[in-house]
């Protein structure tokens, strides 16, 4: 199988990081918060991942007042699962060298009545903070690439593509093909701003194993964030989004992808931001040359024939419809019928495992297939009733969505 879009260094450090997928309650956060700390040195970092506020009676997240009680005053960063949003602790913060007067493009930074932050931080601003955070060094670098690899196999993926390879990934994951340690075939599409440092030591390790098949952009945010790039307005939130670029910034990115032969394969969850890459695409010029778009998690009906018209790759993870069912609900129940038109887009065209490839984000979510085909075919959790399924007319067959999963 193929796994067409994953995070490898980041899916091997949450491997050792604190869990939290099963809290169902902000006490239970911090009840695990305390419980990791109690185990760590004073200086160490609480890292969490795989919050979801979303799904709990009272969504608000953990104060940073909170945090530090609950971790005796330790730096702590518990990331939302869709790492667009974190909750820091004070310690935390002063590291990063966030306070009140901090402005951060395209960043959010949330305040209590009083203008001081709450801890709790949005896309930029949240990745301003983990910038901060002390890196692996080099040898556990490789290290959490040679775990993320190997549990990526065991799960039955003999392909993988990485949607934010950095600049070292190729080297390190030459040398593990090299030795042995690592068995799959990998498509790298690095950042834009790090296209220069991948290019300088790409003949060294690049191979028919390992391409540098493309470079990436980020045009939205998230759903659960409410910074997902929309037509409209959110039901439950009057703004249509953040746009992470502008649609001149777009243009630029694919005109350097045209100018390298490397598409672009753009991160778009929002039917404004799935438009403004299309749109992009159609007036420089990339038009079949195996662009992408990725998530695509909300497409307005007049878009969906022009991924088959233009050229371009549907790359969807639909996986993400179960953690996102509440607030799909929530902030866009007047165009449920635009989730994840996987129907429509086979119909107008798109071929499983071609044109419409499937993967998975991990780590934001788990990298297990049966979760995307639950949602490819069910449209819901496997627990809740049918009549809750979200737009199951767009709905795919067992054998459709294996085939999406096809490396060929």
């Amino acid at each position: 199988m193929r796994e067409a879009h994953a995070h490898i260094f980041q899916l091997g450090r949450s491997l050792t990081m604190l869990d939290c997928s099963g809290c169902t309650s902000r006490d239970e956060l911090l009840e695990l918060i305390a419980a990791k700390s109690a185990s760590l040195n004073p200086r160490d970092w609480v890292l969490a991942h795989s919050v979801r506020p979303e799904a709990w009676d009272d969504a608000r997240w953990p104060s940073r007042k909170e945090l530090d009680r609950a971790s005796d005053g330790r730096a702590v960063c518990a990331w939302c699962f869709d790492y667009h949003a974190l909750a820091a602790s004070s310690a935390a913060l002063e590291h990063a060298g966030i306070d009140a007067d901090t402005r951060i493009d395209r960043g959010v930074i949330e305040l209590e009545t009083d203008g001081t932050p709450t801890g709790v931080l949005y896309e930029h601003a949240a990745l301003a903070l983990w910038k901060s955070v002390p890196e692996p060094d080099a040898n556990h670098r490789c290290s959490l690439v040679r775990s993320a690899c190997e549990h990526l196999r065991v799960l039955g993926y003999s392909e993988v593509h990485d949607l934010k390879a950095q600049p070292w990934l190729g080297p390190v994951l030459s040398q593990l093909q090299a030795s042995g340690e690592v068995e799959q075939s990998f498509q790298l599409f690095p950042l834009v701003p790090d296209l220069d440092a991948t290019l300088a030591t790409h003949s060294e390790w690049a191979s028919d194993r390992l391409i540098l098949a493309g470079i990436k952009i980020f045009t939205d945010g998230t759903l659960n964030s409410r910074t997902a790039w929309m037509l409209e307005p959110f039901a439950d939130k009057p703004t249509t989004g953040t746009p992470m670029m502008t649609p001149d910034e777009i243009d630029e990115a694919m005109l350097i992808s045209k100018h390298h032969n490397l598409p672009v394969a753009a991160h778009a969850i929002g039917d404004g931001a799935v438009r403004a890459v299309l749109d992009s695409i159609e007036r420089t010029g990339c038009t079949h040359m195996h662009a992408r778009v990725e998530h695509l998690e909300v497409v307005h009906p007049d878009d969906v024939p022009r991924f088959a018209q233009l050229g371009v790759i549907a790359s969807v993870q639909p996986c993400h419809l179960l953690p996102d069912i509440e607030a799909l609900n929530a902030a866009i129940p007047d165009r449920l019928d635009r989730v994840l038109p996987l129907r429509s887009l086979i119909k107008s065209g798109c071929v499983p495992g071609e044109t419409l490839l499937f993967g998975s984000d991990v780590p934001i979510v788990r990298a297990n297939h049966e979760d995307s085909i639950q949602a490819a075919v069910h449209r819901r959790r496997k627990e809740m009733p049918e009549n809750e399924a979200v737009s199951i007319d767009q709905s795919l067959t067992e054998a459709e969505s294996i085939a999406c999963f096809s490396s060929r």
